[in-house]
């Protein structure tokens, strides 16, 4: 027993020493040029496009072809969704994209809200970009950059967009009103992607932030989760004074002691700084993160190490694509409905909210580009410089119980001393924008109200 304490002792004050030492620095802006060939000594065309999402007989006929010629191999008895996506049910969503699902119908959807493109280092960034409808007198609406990951997209925002844009018409206060702007990360959606090796989550913040800075911002707020949230954090340490705050729903602590704190067991877990909430979602370990993170990150492995081998077979297959997908939209909403037979798909989403991200894929042909991403970011091991980095911007975290792994607030104040806001929300997983809008933009006016009070 004494040993116990002596040893939680010793690791606490290990913890604390680390967590306290605040050494502010910043990530050289640098530049880069990620187009085709040498870059042109003429100046880049700057101006900005209007842009609209469209389609053709020819690709919604190539794409019936492709779903009328598919091969399923009958899923395992009672496996539901224990081998990845489960066929049986497969069956009814490709029956439903065949015949029932209106992709003309959805691109005029999609043209709702006013697209964008612009070239920066080389490649054309596609963007959305929202103001509000109607602003109070005097009032000037606040700009927020929201970030996308992987398998998302920027229609992942379309449902929380009004209630950030519009609030009093959704039942929301008016104290802040937004404008949004959700570019698609470059390889990803209508974004060009890199013609040259080495495009990683910096080279994408600086990117963003040179396409805000073109909109004509000079200091903004930004959120995102997956990938989003590390595109968004490197922006906080590239450009600090033009970043108000900086909202996550997800983390990427990579360097952190904490984490042992873990192998004491919930016994120790209020020496550590754990809540009764934190034990309950970190807790047994084993399971609810070591577990976890095996059963979820084969995906991740192949991706950042050979992307292409597995993109060739997806960028071939629209089912093929589907299934690998739409995996990630059960087991990542919610790791309990990998015992469904349904995966629990549509619990939270409608088939076509599901579909149309998934054509964002298939008809611009980005899945090897954006699964390049993890490549790039991880294929060399997490030995960037940012990786090291504290962020020093005000920042907020909405903690989602069903995301793939608990961030405690404790962990999250190792990477951000500036930790101002931190919510245990509701409900919800991984996709927290698609799922639960309204407790996200709940959480982003909360986080705002405390930036603008400070």
């Amino acid at each position: 027993m004494w040993l116990e304490v002596l040893l939680a002792s010793v690791l606490g004050f290990v913890i604390y020493w680390f967590i306290s030492r605040d050494k502010e620095e910043i990530l050289p802006l640098e530049d880069g040029w990620w187009g085709p060939g040498v870059k042109s000594i003429a100046r880049e065309d700057e101006s900005i496009r209007p842009f609209k999402v469209e389609t053709s007989d020819e690709e919604i006929n190539d794409l019936h072809q492709r779903i009328d010629k598919f091969r399923l191999t009958p899923p395992l008895e009672d496996s539901r969704f224990h081998y990845g996506f489960n066929s049986n049910y497969l069956k009814k969503i490709l029956s439903y994209w065949r015949n029932e699902f209106d992709w003309r119908k959805q691109v005029e959807f999609l043209n709702k809200y006013p697209h964008f493109k612009t070239k920066i280092e080389g490649l054309d960034i596609h963007f959305i970009h929202v103001k509000p409808p109607q602003l109070p007198s005097g009032r000037t609406p606040k700009p927020l950059l929201m970030v996308h990951g992987w398998p998302g997209s920027f229609y992942e925002f379309y449902k929380i967009i009004p209630l950030l844009t519009d609030p009093k018409s959704h039942g929301l206060s008016d104290e802040h009103i937004f404008e949004v702007i959700c570019p698609s990360i470059p390889g990803y959606g209508f974004s060009e992607a890199s013609y040259k090796k080495g495009f990683n989550s910096v080279a994408c913040a600086r990117i963003f932030y040179k396409l805000m800075l073109r909109l004509d911002f000079q200091k903004f707020y930004i959120q995102g989760g997956d990938w989003g949230s590390l595109i968004c954090t490197n922006m906080a340490q590239l450009v600090p004074r033009h970043v108000k705050g900086l909202h996550l729903n997800m983390a990427f602590i990579a360097r952190n002691l904490s984490n042992l704190s873990l192998f004491m067991g919930p016994r120790f877990a209020g020496f550590f700084g754990y809540t009764e909430r934190d034990v309950e979602l970190l807790f047994p370990w084993k399971e609810k993160i070591f577990y976890n993170i095996m059963r979820e990150s084969g995906y991740l492995h192949i991706q950042a190490t050979k992307p292409d081998t597995v993109g060739c077979a997806l960028n071939d297959s629209p089912v093929g694509l589907a299934a690998y997908i739409l995996e990630k939209f059960s087991t990542w909403t919610n790791s309990e409905f990998r015992n469904l037979e349904d995966g629990g798909l549509e619990k939270k989403f409608s088939l076509d909210d599901l579909l149309i991200n998934i054509m964002l894929y298939w008809t611009t042909k980005t899945i090897v580009s954006s699964q390049r991403f993890y490549k790039e970011n991880l294929g060399q091991g997490l030995t960037q410089k940012h990786d090291r980095m504290k962020v020093f911007v005000p920042t907020g975290f909405a903690a989602f119980p069903c995301e793939i792994m608990h961030v405690p607030q404790m962990w999250l104040r190792s990477k951000f001393p500036k930790l101002i806001s931190y919510s245990y929300m509701a409900a919800g997983g991984h996709f927290a924008a698609f799922e639960e809008p309204k407790l996200l933009a709940q959480d982003i006016r909360k986080f705002v109200t405390l930036v603008e009070q400070q």
